[in-house]
């Protein structure tokens, strides 16, 4: 008998598409599609996996889930609320598939700063020819003297650590559960090292994902314990780093300079005092884009539908109590 998989509403084109293409792939699933409320509730009942978002008042029919295939890497804030974690599913993710483009944005910041591009970018806008000479050498980071710490080595934190490694730098990694030292990785630590690293840092670079342990813990008294001359990056999250205290440390010149694509507000204020910070660089949460990622989801899809039939172990299981 097939197994029940529900493709929660709203539906879009892409995603009945991709219900066709698992339905194909994989007829040991009978795939439901759902057009309203009223259709996911009765599905929902008979469903053993399911791909999309649940409410919380449906959530009580699902009686038989035991797979939910979450529909982003790291699902905004809401996902997993306290019945859902409580409820025995596993949930899987689409974590892995952006690696390459954010580690190049996060390179692209890097290296903008490290070659002086956040002072020389002004310039041009004003017209002004500056070039620096001998005595402004402070301007370039000097790379293969330099330490980045990556604050969460996942799939992205370890593809910019074997870039920055490329480039001469010396590479830590701070992340809680990762076994292994990923290549271009001098160092690995856990979390309760963070305060103890961050003075030995020229760029710290967070690419962490926004859980109950990391909302608002890059603050004003971790920002004070970075090197006045270090410069702050963060591609993973904005509710992870509080805007005002980030505001408050370029200010006070705590730091040399931050580079953001995640915010704490979304859309950042057109008002907010970060447009206008010297020695900021602001990317509208675009770090992930680039070719191939439907192909990618899709890909991840199909491989945990097939493990799902056959009773195999599933890919990127998350952990609920800890959203990731």
């Amino acid at each position: 008998m097939p197994i029940p998989m529900l493709f929660l509403p709203p539906q879009s084109e892409k995603t009945r598409e991709w219900a066709k293409t698992v339905a194909e792939a994989c007829p040991e699933l009978e795939v439901i599609t759902p057009e309203t409320r009223e259709g996911a509730e009765q599905a929902m009942a008979l469903a053993e996996g399911a791909f999309g978002t649940i409410p919380k008042e449906l959530l009580p029919r699902a009686e038989h889930l035991r797979w939910l295939q979450a529909p982003q890497a790291a699902p905004p804030a809401g996902y997993y609320y306290p019945e859902l974690i409580a409820h025995p599913v596993q949930i899987t993710n689409f974590r892995e598939i952006y690696n390459d483009h954010i580690a190049a944005h996060i390179m692209a910041f890097l290296l903008a700063f490290a070659r002086g591009l956040h002072i020389y970018i002004p310039q041009q806008l004003r017209r002004e020819w500056k070039p620096s000479g001998r005595e402004s050498d402070d301007i370039v980071v000097h790379l293969p003297e330099a330490t980045a710490l990556i604050v969460g080595v996942g799939g992205i934190g370890a593809e910019a650590a074997r870039l920055a490694a490329a480039f001469g730098m010396k590479v830590i990694g701070v992340d809680e559960r990762r076994p292994d030292k990923p290549e271009g990785v001098a160092e690995m630590h856990r979390a309760a090292a963070l305060d103890t690293l961050l003075p030995r840092a020229d760029f710290v670079i967070l690419t962490v994902p926004h859980t109950p342990e990391t909302e608002g813990f890059f603050n004003r008294a971790r920002f004070q314990r970075m090197k006045k001359s270090a410069y702050f990056i963060n591609i993973g999250r904005g509710m992870t780093t509080k805007l005002d205290d980030l505001v408050a440390a370029l200010e006070a010149k705590e730091i040399a300079g931050a580079a953001l694509d995640v915010y704490e507000i979304e859309p950042l204020p057109a008002a907010h005092k970060l447009w206008t910070a010297p020695n900021v660089l602001l990317t509208p949460h675009t770090a992930g884009h680039g070719p191939y990622l439907d192909d990618r989801r899709l890909e991840v899809l199909l491989d945990n539908a097939r493990r799902f039939a056959a009773g195999q172990p599933l890919r990127n299981l998350v952990d609920k109590s800890r959203w990731f």
